[in-house]
């Protein structure tokens, strides 16, 4: 099975706030997660806008979940890096 880690979209109209998960690719974008890692709220002030279980993240990556590119780019901004251990 492969992982993905993306955004899973909550909140009303005009309002959305996400969750960061672990998910199959394969699955829909709001459906049964494996592990949700942190969340993402783009509407609120600017210090409460993102929480990051950062060593959770880390090890899925290692696992060899692939971010989505809006997560990537949320990871980039708050510098966690993207790096896979070689076993």
């Amino acid at each position: 099975m492969s992982t993905s880690i993306r955004l899973k979209r909550f909140g009303s109209k005009k309002r959305p706030y996400y969750r960061l998960v672990v998910t199959d690719s394969r699955a829909a974008r709001d459906s049964r997660t494996i592990e949700e890692v942190g969340y993402y709220h783009p509407v609120e002030a600017e210090g409460q806008q993102v929480s990051l279980k950062e060593e959770r993240i880390k090890e899925w990556i290692a696992k060899g979940a692939q971010p989505s590119p809006t997560v990537k780019r949320l990871l980039n901004k708050h510098q966690i890096t993207l790096e896979r251990t070689q076993e």
